[in-house]
């Protein structure tokens, strides 16, 4: 599929021929699910803690006598019935990461590509540089390409000066050809590739 190229100018400097095994296959919405899973599972921290009856520091004696109290007998002051002691199946220190087939997570990464260019939300651009890293002259340009929330992915390496430019944008994020993933695709409204980025991801997709 041909898509035309755009400068940061909004100029039409040429077009690129899209793989339609890569940009223009199924979208499927369970596969997109399971890998934004994947991806927020790991990114979970899983350090939540509670303490067992055995991790409580208290006395090992008897909290009150067998009889003659009037109270349901005791044998310990860190059951989990008593007031300090422990929690019993509460949450522990965990790794809620799980294993997603690599198969998987390339069909996502395409399907993703895809509903993007279906919906006509895909821009390829020929390059993300900037000759001086400055936000307002970036925000200019960006009102009249009128992106909105967009992710720009550059090819090997990102521009240090459009990284420095676009890190106070709000709702825009750059990521280099190898960060792309398929979270960071869906949660923004517009994908912007530059040339060298379609390069990237057709070698890593292939």
């Amino acid at each position: 599929m041909k898509l035309d190229v755009i400068s940061l100018d909004n100029k039409k400097s040429g077009s690129i021929d899209l793989p339609e095994d890569i940009f223009g296959v199924a979208v499927r919405r369970d596969i997109l699910a399971r890998a934004v899973n994947w991806q927020l599972a790991k990114r979970r921290s899983g350090n939540h803690k509670v303490k067992g009856r055995s991790e409580v520091k208290a006395t090992g004696s008897k909290p009150f006598r067998q009889k003659g109290t009037g109270r349901a007998r005791q044998g310990t002051t860190v059951a989990s019935q008593m007031r300090g002691g422990g929690v019993t199946f509460g949450p522990h220190l965990r790794d809620h990461g799980f294993k997603l087939p690599k198969r998987v997570r390339r069909m996502a990464l395409k399907s993703a590509l895809s509903a993007k260019q279906a919906e006509g939300k895909l821009i390829v651009i020929e390059d993300a540089k900037l000759a001086e890293p400055k936000t307002k002259g970036l925000v200019a340009q960006l009102e009249k390409l009128g992106w909105g929330r967009a992710l720009v992915i550059d090819g090997a390496e990102v521009d240090g000066n459009f990284a420095l430019a676009a890190r106070n944008i709000a709702g825009i994020d750059v990521l280099p050809s190898q960060g792309a993933n398929v979270y960071d695709i869906m949660r923004r409204d517009t994908l912007v590739l530059t040339k060298d980025a379609v390069a990237k991801l057709v070698e890593r997709l292939t």
